[in-house]
């Protein structure tokens, strides 16, 4: 049988995947979906633990999108369900109930890994996320040893993993170290971005400007309607 561990490198599959090792469960190959969106601190801990992995003689591979990101947010045929019309072009923004993204992500990690059993690091205390994605050979093994988001952040922290940027650690700012460009985040983490780390807000901008679509679909905020929100009151 063989053993996959998807990492994205975020706080909770890199501690899954340390704990795993030096427990000494059996794992074969590390699976990496490289979006193309990550914050570079994502990349710079990847980086950090490819050395680590070789010398173990543990296997490491990276899935990409079988297009660009950037192609499917603004120029992928989309056609209207059920028919064969085009109606537009691009996905837009990657979040909510539009989350394709993360379909395609977990379409390839399912295929990729249907041939052993995949660790999935998500933490005890996601409780949300447990049944989504279902498949009999997804280990939750962060589950089963009870370690919470915050004993893998921590955890995390003491092996010297801090995944910092401009001088900002990018947890003490975010509460996921998803996709910079996540429809997901919330205000909180929005405004964090446009204080703390402007050089990815530049890039939300310019992909703004490129789709009529709010950031926001809920209220309706585009980012440049966050812009002024957050320039005109520090608070949320």
């Amino acid at each position: 049988m063989k053993y996959y561990a998807s990492v994205s490198f975020g706080k909770d599959s890199l501690a899954m995947l340390f704990m795993l090792i030096e427990k000494g469960y059996p794992l074969d190959e590390v699976v990496f979906f490289d979006t193309g969106m990550e914050f570079q601190a994502i990349y710079d801990t990847r980086d950090k633990v490819l050395p680590i992995l070789a010398r173990l003689g543990i296997k490491f591979t990276t899935l990409y999108p079988e297009q660009p990101f950037l192609w499917n947010m603004f120029e992928r045929p989309v056609k209207k369900r059920g028919t064969n019309i085009i109606h537009k072009y691009g996905y837009s923004w990657c979040g909510g109930k539009c989350r394709w993204g993360t379909s395609q992500k977990l379409k390839a990690l399912k295929r990729y890994t249907c041939d052993g059993m995949d660790y999935v690091g998500i933490a005890a205390d996601e409780t949300h996320r447990f049944e989504k994605e279902k498949r009999p050979n997804r280990i939750l093994i962060l589950v089963e040893w009870g370690v919470t988001e915050a004993e893998a952040l921590q955890y995390c922290y003491d092996l010297g993993f801090t995944w910092s940027e401009s001088g900002q650690q990018l947890y003490a700012l975010l509460d996921r170290v998803s996709c910079w460009c996540c429809g997901n985040k919330n205000l909180k983490e929005l405004r964090n971005i446009f204080l703390y780390l402007p050089q990815y807000w530049m890039m939300l901008r310019e992909l703004q400007a490129r789709t009529e679509r709010p950031f926001r679909r809920n209220s309706g905020e585009t980012i440049f309607d966050l812009e002024k929100r957050f320039s005109d009151n520090t608070s949320l």
